[in-house]
């Protein structure tokens, strides 16, 4: 049996899968939040993170491109500036992510269903997850089929919302002439407002580590990335005036779910169902895409003996790398079960693992930066325009971010206590996993003809 992945993903699956990691109720919760800070400030921001993403989508395109491998950033890694930071960034900056957040996410739909229907459907987060678990097993042909339903789906919901939202006109509504107004208002504190604003972008990266089963990626990757974040940047736009259209700013911050308030505030008491339909499928997404890629990633860096053999097996039917989906799903299940009466630990714990996903992206853009050198002249399907501004910026602006990571000043010491030990704990695995397994040099990069 070929212990190959199945090439089958096109052009409208990429771009489900690049929606489909982005809109989750997360982002449906810190949009919201933050045009209930400042709504003149929020919008200005979420351009900021636009352009930043923008150049995300450039970097991750002509790195992927170049090297078409499932391992995504730990295979760029590898070859740019060695094992270590290849394994240390992919498992500190994507698997504990993927934990501690698909842990949240759980908890965000209990909880929602909680406040909805009281007293029913116990539990329905981890019913959903282990479905799309078992949908993400029995093949990338079953994936795709789940991914577009519940993406574009997702996708129409929320423009009804958000076209709803903007046309009313009922008294109460919030007149749009107040953003102009309080544009004298603004300053550079408004910049603290684009880490929420990147949660509307944030993921689209997710569809390089499928690159083995994409059809013509050297077309579809770059067009899926670009046309991923326009789709976004008009969705959530319309989302985010809505709230601040419908909502006053002050009921939008202090909520656990203020998407509810948006939802209640267009359709009434009766948005209950629409309401659970949006969450449901908002879940689903996002679960099967972040299964899906990270799974896939786990498989690379198996093939590139920076795991054990065992993350790397195909199902000899399916063509799944099922063991790599069981282990990360187990994981997060685990983190749910353990904390279920302390779920205010895992708020504190995806913080603190998002910090290190920011230092994917910072990563990303040295790695591209250091391979035009090393490699000037490697055929690459797709470059990325204005090198080497995009990266440069994108670097600056991660580094920002993650020093203002943190939503207040008394959880910042422990976002940063939490971040340094996940950093330790995978730098002890990648030392020792590198000296005496790999018996490779930490910081030397693999030839990149090797690699491919």
């Amino acid at each position: 049996m070929s212990n190959t992945l199945k090439r089958t993903l096109g052009l409208t699956t990429l771009i489900a899968i690049g929606v489909g990691q982005v809109i989750g109720q997360g982002a449906f919760v810190s949009l919201l939040q933050g045009v209930g800070i400042s709504g003149t400030g929020f919008m200005i921001a979420m351009l900021i993170a636009f352009v930043l993403t923008l150049g995300h989508a450039f970097t991750f395109s002509e790195l992927s491109l170049m090297m078409p491998k499932a391992g995504g950033i730990s295979t760029y890694t590898e070859v740019a500036a060695g094992h270590l930071p290849a394994i240390v960034v992919t498992i500190g900056g994507y698997l504990s992510l993927a934990v501690f957040a698909g842990a949240a996410d759980l908890f965000l739909l209990d909880f929602v269903f909680s406040f909805l229907y009281p007293g029913s459907l116990s539990h329905i987060g981890l019913w959903i997850y282990l479905i799309i678990v078992l949908l993400n097993i029995l093949g990338v042909d079953v994936f795709a089929s789940t991914q577009n339903l519940v993406a574009y789906t997702m996708l129409v919901a929320l423009l009804i919302i958000g076209f709803e939202g903007v046309r009313s006109s009922e008294t109460q509504d919030i007149p749009f002439t107040n953003l102009f107004t309080n544009m004298d208002s603004l300053n550079w504190g408004m910049l603290s407002l684009t880490m929420f604003a990147m949660w509307a972008f944030l993921g689209i990266e997710f569809m390089c580590p499928m690159i083995e089963e994409t059809k013509r990626p050297d077309k579809n990757v770059p067009k899926a990335m670009i046309i991923t974040l326009f789709i976004l940047l008009l969705v959530y736009g319309l989302v985010a005036l809505a709230g601040y259209h419908k909502v006053p700013g002050k009921e939008l911050v202090e909520s656990q779910i203020p998407h509810w308030l948006l939802v209640k505030s267009i359709f009434g008491e009766n948005g209950r169902f629409i309401m659970a339909f949006i969450v449901i499928t908002a879940a689903a997404s996002s679960f099967s895409t972040g299964i899906a890629s990270i799974s896939r990633m786990l498989y690379g860096m198996s093939k590139n003996n920076q795991l054990p053999g065992i993350f790397g097996i195909i199902h000899p039917k399916f063509k799944t790398p099922w063991f790599s989906i069981i282990f990360q799903c187990g994981l997060a299940i685990s983190v749910y079960l353990i904390f279920q009466n302390s779920q205010n630990v895992v708020i504190l714990l995806i913080i603190s693992s998002a910090a290190l996903w920011l230092l994917v992206y910072i990563m990303a853009h040295i790695d591209l930066i250091k391979l035009r050198k090393k490699y000037p002249e490697f055929h690459r399907p797709y470059r990325s325009p204005l090198f080497p501004v995009f990266q440069i910026m994108g670097i600056i602006a991660m580094i920002y971010l993650i020093i203002n990571n943190s939503p207040s000043p008394e959880m910042t010491k422990g976002v940063y206590l939490n971040a340094g030990l996940f950093l330790g704990i995978t730098t002890l695995y990648a030392v020792v996993w590198i000296k005496y397994k790999m018996k490779k040099p930490y910081f030397e990069g693999e030839s990149i003809e090797r690699v491919l």
